[in-house]
């Protein structure tokens, strides 16, 4: 039986240095306007179309859940 070996990473598995630094720079963002988002009071809210629940919702969501268009 042979065994095939290659020098190819794969594409998931590869970090540049930048690329870690652009991804936590865009979860510690987000991070931020997820406490200034529940910090609206309900006008503020109304102006911008969410309900105070829809808020909630959206400033619970972990550090790391980025929309993904952000990762282009």
């Amino acid at each position: 039986m042979a065994h095939i070996t290659t020098n190819v990473r794969p594409t998931h598995m590869t970090f540049a240095p930048m690329g870690i630094a652009r991804r936590i720079a865009l979860a510690l963002g987000a991070a931020r306007q997820r406490r200034h988002l529940a910090q609206l009071d309900d006008a503020m809210l109304r102006d911008i179309g969410l309900s105070r629940e829809a808020a909630r919702a959206e400033a619970r969501r972990p550090l790391w859940d980025v929309p993904p268009s952000w990762l282009r």
